[in-house]
């Protein structure tokens, strides 16, 4: 069944406090699940009590995992098979953050995405090219893997992490990640883990959570010039 062609599930996290008035949808990285990105959110809970969150699995099961899952397959960090994996796994993406926005009965800027690795290249591809841009994006040990839209006023801020030991997905990316999107106009920041491999650090978790409860208060720059560094 091609990506998009059937709906999306995963483990959910209602918020701490009333109803929902924000959601974060977090996507997993190749071979793994939503289980393995849920465990995120209550870090930041304390931050985003009213916000609920939720991590789909992806649409395909994972050759060289079984147990796990991809959004599209990947064999090497080639441009050209990432960029027709991102385009390729956008539907469903799409699909799922549609039904769950109407499920909690909120508007698609009260959205942000937070992306792992693989994740990450699907959140920045899906979420800068929504109609209704989210409220931000996260954007952990990944890489843009396609030409950014040229941003309007509601472009989304964004940050990237990554750990300076990752042999996965090497810290470069991050730093030409940031400068392609800043180069075209976006608000971008990042932070780059020490002695940290292909995962997210203590610090970035922290940065990540400060970051959404800045974005959902409106406290962003949505355009801005070249990355810099947040601390």
């Amino acid at each position: 069944m091609a990506p998009g062609a059937q709906s999306l599930s995963g483990p959910r996290l209602p918020p701490a406090r009333g109803a929902a008035t924000h959601l974060v949808v977090l996507a997993h990285g190749y071979g793994a699940d939503g289980n393995d990105l849920i465990g995120l959110a209550p870090h930041w809970q304390r931050l985003l009590p009213t916000v609920a969150f939720a991590a789909p699995n992806a649409p395909e099961r994972c050759a060289g995992a079984p147990m796990g899952y991809q959004w599209f397959p990947i064999s090497r960090l080639d441009p050209s098979e990432m960029r027709k994996g991102v385009e390729s796994a956008a539907a469903a993406l799409n699909a799922f953050l549609d039904a769950e926005l109407q499920r909690l009965n909120l508007p698609p800027e009260r959205l942000a995405l937070v992306g792992f690795s693989q994740g990450t290249m699907l959140s920045l591809h899906v979420g800068l090219r929504r109609a209704a841009k989210p409220a931000a994006i996260i954007g952990y040990s990944g890489l843009l893997a396609s030409e950014p839209p040229k941003p309007g006023a509601d472009a989304p801020p964004v940050l990237l992490c990554h750990g300076d030991a990752d042999t996965m997905i090497p810290p470069g990316a991050l730093f030409e990640s940031a400068g392609a999107l800043g180069a075209s106009g976006y608000a971008v920041q990042w932070h780059l883990s020490a002695n940290v491999g292909h995962g997210i650090a203590p610090d970035g978790l922290a940065l990540g959570g400060a970051f959404l409860a800045l974005a959902f208060r409106g406290q962003l720059r949505r355009t801005g010039e070249a990355g810099c560094p947040l601390r």
